[in-house]
């Protein structure tokens, strides 16, 4: 980022900002700049709040998402911001104990019930169309192991009873619209099995390999327009049925599954321009393969636009655990309106999707409807600071291709999954990123506060940020992780400490 403020000074970037004006298209990337002097640097510790599971702030920072503790209700906030009155100067004074509640911060606008007595609200799950300040939530009953083989359904995937997702409206807490999946498993921690672009919703059916696209009407109804897994073409159904001979007794494989093989046949055909060499060619990379990538099934999937989803194929095993290091994956890009793969890439050795994913890393997470805060998360592709922190990461790689590997198994890119918020802004603040990013996953807790480094002054630490009790006394060997949600634009934010029997900690960090 071009340094537009001749000063670090509060006071002398308000001159500047009304003498100079930046350059076109940088207004909102100067005005960022204001957050190095406008940081959360006050704490309330331990917070009296209500005993809640706190999922995030909407990327538009108008609400504040929260689950009971029984996981059946969902309880919906506004942020408010503080305010208390003195007698005297209020900076010399601690904030009094009224200003110390939780709902001095935040108005609750309702608690609606939305999981049934068998279902549970996946707590990790929820999605955000801001257009219409909508919210879909996820319930599931438990997941069973040991589930009887179905026609259709992959063996080695786990079944639930019942999946169902709610359209909710924000406003109001009105459920406008739900869909049931019965017997079936969509991956729904971190709201990896569903993915948002515009009115498009795309949802992953594991255990029966179907991609089902639904819209989300501008009324609130979930419309399923597209389904692709056995057949891709809305007819393919009909068409096999009046062409397959009476009493055929095989079976075809998957449509979808007929499209990758078809690539991968064309692109190992035409790797070899000799005639002659090209049955011996196929043999080795073809034909030695083909079980495998029979067995290939689909493990996640996004857009990349209205027209293009990126899905990426693995093992049975890799697709049901949380480790996939040891499993063989493929990318391929699919186009759904003439259903042809247009491209294929191996996780384990692409060199050519890692520069992809290295140079074009937005078009993996863009979002037409995104916020105008969410367009402007740093990433390799628009913030020089973050791609030379990933080549130093590469650098420091022992194997570039397992660096690339690590790195690809981050795709296909989760929805929804970053904090928009300018204090993880890499060209304005530096900070340890095994401790906390823009990223939204738990982490392991540490007894030291969380310093977030001027990129501007490196030597000066605009401020911190402490999970956990203020005096710090705790037992060491109690496996204790942290969770931090930042609000879009404001400088507020929560950290959750949870420790093993023990009650949650949940502090308010602000700017007084």
């Amino acid at each position: 980022m071009v340094r537009f403020f001749r000063s670090g000074n509060l006071t002398s970037r308000v001159f500047d900002r009304q003498f100079l004006s930046p350059r076109p298209g940088a207004a909102v990337n100067t005005i960022r700049q204001f957050y190095e002097n406008l940081v959360p640097s006050y704490t309330i510790f331990d917070i009296d709040c209500p005993d809640y599971s706190f999922r995030k702030f909407t990327d538009d920072g108008k609400y504040l998402v929260a689950f009971s503790r029984n996981h059946q209700d969902l309880i919906v906030y506004r942020p408010i911001w503080l305010t208390y009155s003195c007698n005297e100067e209020c900076d010399s004074h601690d904030l009094p104990p009224k200003a110390k509640r939780f709902d001095s911060f935040f108005k609750q606008l309702y608690s609606i019930p939305l999981a049934s007595s068998n279902e549970y609200i996946c707590k990790d799950f929820f999605l955000y169309m801001e257009s219409h300040q909508f919210g879909l939530f996820a319930t599931s009953t438990a997941q069973s192991n040991d589930s009887t083989a179905t026609e259709g359904a992959v063996h080695g995937v786990p079944s639930i009873e019942k999946i169902t997702f709610y359209l909710v409206r924000l406003e109001d807490g009105v459920i406008l619209d739900e869909k049931a999946f019965c017997n079936d498993f969509i991956n729904l921690a971190h709201s990896i099995g569903a993915y948002l672009y515009e009115d498009l919703l795309c949802i992953v059916s594991l255990r029966y390999q179907t991609i089902h696209i639904l819209q989300i009407r501008d009324s609130g109804n979930l419309v399923e327009v597209r389904r692709i897994g056995a057949f891709c073409r809305e007819d393919d159904e009909l068409f096999l049925h009046s062409h397959v001979q009476t009493g055929y007794g095989g079976s075809f494989l998957p449509g979808i599954k007929q499209r990758l093989l078809s690539y991968i046949f064309r692109k190992t055909w035409n790797e070899v321009p000799d005639q002659t060499m090209r049955v011996q060619h196929l043999k080795k990379k073809f034909y030695f393969h083909f079980q495998d990538y029979v067995d290939l099934i689909i493990w996640k999937v996004q857009f990349l636009d209205r027209h293009h989803l990126f899905i990426k194929f693995g093992s049975v095993d890799g697709g049901v655990s949380r480790s996939t290091d040891q499993n063989l994956a493929f990318f391929a890009v699919y186009n759904m309106e003439t259903t042809d793969i247009v491209s294929l890439y191996q996780q384990n050795s692409s060199e050519e999707l890692y520069s992809l994913f290295e140079q074009f890393y937005d078009h993996f997470h863009a979002n037409p409807q995104d916020s105008s805060h969410g367009k402007f998360i740093s990433s390799q592709s628009n913030d020089i600071h973050a791609l030379d922190q990933l080549r130093a990461m590469k650098n420091k790689a022992s194997s570039s291709s397992q660096f690339v590997k690590k790195m690809m198994a981050s795709l296909p890119y989760t929805c929804q999954s970053q904090s928009p918020s300018p204090y993880f802004d890499l060209s304005l603040f530096r900070y340890d990123e095994k401790l906390i990013s823009a990223i939204d996953r738990h982490r392991h807790c540490t007894e030291h506060p969380i310093k977030f480094i001027s990129v501007r002054s490196p030597n000066v630490v605009r401020f911190k940020i402490k999970p956990g009790s203020d005096s710090g006394a705790s037992d060491s060997r109690a496996k204790r992780i942290s969770s931090f949600l930042f609000h879009p634009f404001l400088p507020l934010a929560l950290s959750i400490q949870q420790t093993y029997m023990q009650p949650t900690v949940v502090n308010i960090h602000f700017r007084r």
